[in-house]
């Protein structure tokens, strides 16, 4: 039943803090000592960031502490140093944690030159470490369950934290990992993983049945408020992890159940309830049925299943022999009570308990310490305002749209085009009508084309300069001794086929928005024509007439003109209040002269109450006038209902004018989505240009490396001794055999020899040929090294296919793990890209080409000067046996 939920680490690119911050301390501090220990101080800081994020890190409380004193620097660091656009500019860049299978484009990485977009995913990584080492734990005995317990709050407690802080802290939409939504959801998971630890405890002590009921019945309401968040969010669930994880949680909510069930069942029996003991077992052996059928490859119940039906089979024996209770239906039942023993740790920095601020020299501390936390309450101030607007907004819309209002008001007139559909069909005119669309749609296949033709362009010079090296390698054997291209091409064919999913997926999203194009198509046309004619194409309803005057729609009407102006007031209102702006260094400064200490909270609050609390009230006097407006709008509504449907002569209009609104709402979608696809595809071009550019600066020193080697094979194979060739002069009637061994021939001879040779006695003999290399099986010659000699039977085990003679499709990867995975060793390799981290593995053989018993070998080398014969074809189902990329 051990299982727990981790959240997978964020990644982030390198940064180099030294240089921007050395030349801000260098340009604002005098040279001297104090200057030398601030940049000495920025060097540290560089430090610390790669120590916490530029290496992999263990499941361990000493990296725990390493992300957690970053974290805290960050924090510290903020106030004392420009961070921003115009002055100290840093981007930060992080990948999304659980978008895996996309490294390019949308969401997945994003830059921010922001400290606090640097700080909520620090945090966000310290939150998911610290859910990792929670679930290392041994919960057989205290101290793990101890530690579980407090990492899983404190996860729980950072995640809440990024989902109030993190629309504040960053300039634009978050990725998907940090969002609101998303770290609101884990942190409920990893609350009731704790509460599930806490109930693990309690068991493990013996406590109270009451008391571990309570527990478990809390850690399963925990868990089915984590499930419902994770299917209510509709973009959660298109991620592998979230798909993963709510199998989990539908589990574990059912197993705490049961376990609430089966220790209340105990109470039930002291009690001498005897009826109310099967009631619940037979409750809790249906969950865990449930869990069984349903999540068993996710969570094991065979224990706890076996021990409610022991009790439940002695329970059912006692009441039918002795007891003969009554039953009750489950939900009959009375409620388990709850108890809560775990709280979200609150993200007070310092987090780190071994934190020195590097910086602390720079300004009085006070002052600085001050201003962070003003800093912290006056963003709390700002998110708890402008977020109560926006929920209030969003539950207005959603009850306008429940209501079908103000589409509803549209279909008064009767004869005439309402004056909602007009301004709708002038905005789409402006707009470009069809012709802007038609032509965005025109221009989506030649980006695409373009897109598809630089990356085939680029893997086909990785596949053109791979089967040059392969060749090389099969002729060369042993001599091509550099790395080959198949293992130093993994990570570009990688990134490659990440580009090629890429753009498949962005063609499915072409085709979808061209599908709703061709759906509103008609009454999008519709909307573009002059007045007279979308006039004429509207049904006429004319006794709709008589509820044009009527009192219920003009008072419908100027109720909804309310909320449209208080929902305009709460925009200017929410831009008041971020525009809100003191500086409270001055106030600190003096509080600090004359008292020698700060009383920040009191100076915060006072000074917040009086910038914010004229706004917190013209807050809550709009949640007033919504909450008035709303309840006239549902009881005029009512009214206004019963008086139309009482008209059946005007629904065919009132469809028709529906089908125009939805029309104009998918115009503006369509061109806003079909603007972000040229977008999209213009960005891909960018990056595919660089992929381009890797590639061919790979090829480029592969192909120098290439020519280099085959320069030195060539000089190698000159020094080699070899069997003389002379040409026999004519005055020589009988030639003289060579005294002693065979001499090394001058580089001429060979270059003459081809023109000479016809010129020569038939008689004579040709000078001996290079040896060929031994004669060995297919098999043996995987295994044998090449200087070995070529004697003994054949391998019994079945020898691999031979290479196919046809081109084939896309080569697919071989993993670690897999047999045919074969990856050099970093040394070997100059032109690795520090982006990929190739582990260090011994320098394994180049696997030589192999074929099917029966079928001939490859040739050996022709004599000098004789051209290569061709190749035997061999049969094309074969596959090879190297290792592909």
């Amino acid at each position: 039943m051990a299982t727990f939920i981790s959240v997978p680490l964020k990644k982030s690119s390198e940064v180099d803090l030294i240089k921007p911050l050395s030349k801000f301390v260098t340009a604002t501090y005098p040279a001297g000592e104090e200057q030398g220990e601030y940049i000495r101080a920025v060097e540290e800081l560089n430090k610390l960031r790669r120590n916490a994020l530029g290496r992999p890190l263990d499941k361990h409380e000493s990296c725990l502490e390493i992300l957690l004193r970053y974290y805290d620097q960050l924090c510290a660091v903020e106030p004392k140093f420009p961070f921003n656009e115009n002055q100290l500019c840093l981007t930060f860049t992080w990948k999304d944690a659980f978008d895996k299978g996309s490294l390019f484009g949308g969401s997945v990485k994003l830059a921010l030159a922001s400290l606090g977009y640097e700080k909520t995913c620090v945090l966000f990584n310290a939150a998911a470490l610290a859910s990792q080492i929670a679930s290392e734990q041994n919960l057989d005995n205290d101290e793990g369950l101890k530690a579980a317990a407090k990492y899983y709050q404190l996860a729980s407690g950072a995640f809440g934290h990024i989902k109030d802080t993190v629309l504040s802290a960053l300039s634009r939409e978050p990725t998907m990992d940090i969002s609101p939504e998303t770290v609101g959801t884990l942190s409920i998971i990893m609350l009731a993983q704790a509460q599930e630890v806490f109930f693990l405890k309690a068991t493990s002590d013996k406590m109270k049945d009451a008391v571990i009921a309570k527990l478990a019945n809390q850690a399963a309401d925990f868990y089915g408020d984590a499930f419902k968040q994770c299917q209510y969010k509709d973009n959660l669930p298109k991620y592998f992890y979230f798909q993963e994880v709510l199998p989990v949680l539908a589990a574990k909510h059912c197993i705490m159940q049961a376990n609430a069930e089966l220790h209340q069942s105990i109470l039930a029996k002291q009690k001498k309830r005897f009826g109310e003991e099967i009631a619940r077992l037979q409750h809790a052996a249906e969950l865990v049925k449930t869990v069984a059928s349903r999540y068993d490859e996710y969570v094991s119940v065979k224990d706890l299943g076996e021990k409610i039906n022991r009790a439940l089979t002695a329970a059912k024996k006692d009441n039918d022999f002795i007891y003969h209770d009554r039953v009750p239906e489950v939900k009959d039942l009375e409620q388990i009570g709850k108890a809560t023993l775990v709280k979200a740790t609150a993200i007070t920095p310092p987090l780190s308990q071994k934190f020195t601020d590097l910086f602390e020299k720079m300004v009085p501390t006070a002052v600085q310490q001050s201003m962070s936390i003003y800093s912290q309450r006056k963003a709390e101030t700002v998110n708890r305002l402008v977020g109560t607007m926006r929920e209030a907004t969003n539950l207005c819309n959603g009850v306008l749209a429940s209501l079908n209002l103000p589409a509803a008001l549209e279909d008064l007139s009767g004869d005439s085009i309402p004056q909602s559909i007009a301004d709708k069909a002038r905005a789409i005119v402006q707009l470009g009508g069809l012709q802007s669309i038609e032509q965005l749609i025109k221009d989506l296949p030649e980006l695409l084309t373009r897109n598809r033709e630089i990356l085939d362009e680029s893997l086909k010079m990785l596949d053109n300069e791979e089967t040059t090296d392969n060749e090389l390698r099969t002729k060369f054997n042993q001599r091509w001794n550099r790395t080959p291209s198949g293992d130093l091409y993994k990570p570009l064919r990688a990134e490659g086929a990440n580009l090629s999913n890429i753009l498949d997926k962005a063609v499915q999203a072409d085709q979808v928005v061209r599908d709703r194009y061709n759906t509103h198509c008609d009454m999008i046309t519709l909307l573009c024509k002059p007045e007279n004619e979308l006039s004429a194409a509207i049904p006429s309803a004319n006794p709709t007439k008589t509820l044009q005057g009527s009192e219920v729609v003009n008072v419908l009407r100027s109720q909804l003109v309310q909320l449209d102006e208080m929902k305009k007031e709460r925009e200017t209102l929410e831009g008041e209040i971020k525009a809100v702006t003191f500086d409270m260094s001055t106030t600190f400064l003096t509080a600090l002269a004359q008292d020698g200490a700060i009383n920040e909270e009191q100076l915060s609050l006072t000074q917040l109450d009086q910038l914010y609390g004229a706004y917190n009230q013209r807050v809550q006097a709009t949640l007033r006038t919504q909450e008035e407006l709303l309840g006239q709008v549902q009881t005029s509504h009512q009214e206004f209902s019963s008086l139309k449907h009482s008209n059946t002569e005007a629904n065919q209009r009132e469809e028709v004018l529906k089908k125009l609104a939805s029309a104009h709402d998918s115009y503006v979608e369509i061109s806003n989505n079909l603007r972000e696809g040229t977008k999209f595809y213009n960005d891909l071009t960018e990056i595919l240009l660089k992929f381009q550019n890797k590639c061919s600066d790979i090829v480029f020193a592969r192909k120098t490396e290439r020519d280099e080697l085959l320069k030195d094979l060539q000089q190698s194979i000159a020094r080699e001794p070899s069997a003389p060739s002379f040409n026999i002069p004519a005055y020589q009637s009988n030639p003289a055999a060579p005294a002693g061994g065979p001499t090394p021939a001058p580089r001429t001879v060979f270059t003459q020899q081809p023109q000479q040779a016809p010129q020569q006695p038939p008689a004579k003999p040709m000078p001996p040929a290079r040896p060929p290399p031994p004669s060995i099986t297919p098999q043996a010659a995987s295994t044998i090294p090449t200087n070995a000699p070529a004697t003994g039977p054949p391998s019994s085990n079945p020898p691999p296919l031979a290479p196919p003679s046809q081109a084939q499709g896309p080569p697919y990867p071989s993993y670690q793990g897999y047999p045919g995975y074969f990856q050099m060793p970093m040394g070997y390799n100059p032109y690795a890209y520090g982006q990929y981290n190739m582990p260090n593995m011994p320098n394994m053989p180049y696997m030589q080409y192999q074929q099917t018993p029966g079928q001939g070998g490859y040739p050996a080398p022709p004599p000098a000067g004789q051209p290569y014969p061709g190749y035997p074809q061999q049969p094309p189902q074969q596959q090879p046996y190297y290792p592909q990329q």
